[in-house]
């Protein structure tokens, strides 16, 4: 029996999409933290893009042909304090939905990874 990835504990893409909803609507959108990055952005098409590059993240199929992390964040100027909102909003978010905390920790482990190519682009 092989294990299973964060992707299929998570239960899919479906699921995932539903933790993007949430984490943008109940979370990122009301920090203003970070919610000035996504003043001029087309929220549902961010979703669908996230909810992509998030299922391919954690294992799921690669169906995301979005922007380098680079290329994505390039003149925003990210800090590390709106990396980190943005991880513990991931967090919350996935906790909501009654995500277990070793779960949450692999994918915020994940996440952590792309922290280079997102700060101070």
């Amino acid at each position: 029996m092989s294990e299973q990835t964060l992707y299929e504990i998570l239960g899919g893409e479906e699921a995932i999409a539903k933790v993007v909803d949430y984490f943008y609507s109940e979370l990122v959108l009301k920090d203003p933290t970070v919610n000035h990055f996504f003043e001029n952005t087309d929220m549902e098409k961010q979703r669908k893009h996230q909810t992509k590059f998030i299922s391919f993240a954690l294992g799921g199929p690669n169906q995301y042909s979005g922007a380098s992390m680079t290329k994505a964040h390039e003149g925003m100027n990210i800090k590390p304090e709106h990396f980190n909102a943005i991880a513990q909003h991931l967090h919350d978010a996935l906790a909501h939905f009654g995500v277990q905390k070793s779960d949450i920790d692999q994918a915020l482990a994940k996440v952590a990874t792309l922290k280079d190519d997102i700060l101070y682009k």
